[in-house]
Parts: C-alpha cells; structure tokens; sequence
C-alpha cells in the first residue's frame, strides 16, 4: 500500500469493529479548516470513505473527530448526561506523503488507544 491515510477502529469492549461509528477528518491550515473526508465506520471496520479522499492528503496537520458517545448511545449504552468521551478528536500530522499513515483506534466509551502503522 503506498502513500495516503488509513483508519480502523475496534470498539474493544466487545470484541467487535466500530461499524457504524461517524468520523470525519479535516486537514488544518492555520486558522482555517478543510473537511477532506466524513463518513462511518464500515462492516469491515475501516473507513472506506477515505481512500476515494486520499488524493486530498498532502504534508500537514490534520484532525480525526469520532463521535464516541453517539455511537455508544446507538449501541444500547448508557452513557452520562456529560459523557467522559464525547466526540474524540485526534490530530496528527503527515510529513510524507508518499509513505502510508494507518491509523488503528482501539476504543471504548472510556478510553483509546492509536499509534501510527503502515510505515
């Protein structure tokens, strides 16, 4: 897999990917912001959207937000009136694009973990 971004979420407290999970990423200019890609989590728990958006990803900061407490809440959950993760916004930066960035998130309505794969 050459360059561009990947995402997978795994809702850990059930063993399960995050189907259905809403996300979106932004890449980050100064003051401005620019939607690059929105969509869910798919059955296979990736973010297929984001390959069609990946000619989009250049050198630069950029934002991950996954609405954690929406997608707990859909799942049966209950969560506090003012859940501990609401929606999660993650930032990382790319500095080559023509390498691959994977970002796997390992969450629960609780906690998360991510680091970058795919180098």
């Amino acid at each position: 897999m050459s360059g561009g971004v990947s995402i997978h979420v795994v809702d850990v407290a059930s063993g399960k990917v995050a189907h259905g999970l809403s996300l979106s990423i932004e890449r980050l200019e100064g003051e401005k912001r620019m939607l690059v890609c929105a969509g869910q989590i798919a059955a296979n728990g990736l973010f297929n959207e984001l390959s069609d958006c990946n000619s989009m990803l250049r050198p630069g900061q950029y934002e991950v937000c996954l609405d954690v407490a929406d997608f707990y809440r859909a799942q049966g959950q209950t969560l506090p009136a003012v859940p501990f993760l609401d929606v999660l916004v993650y930032r990382f930066g790319v500095d080559d694009s023509e390498q691959h960035y994977h970002l796997p998130f390992k969450l629960t309505a609780w906690g998360l973990s991510c680091f970058r794969g795919g180098a």
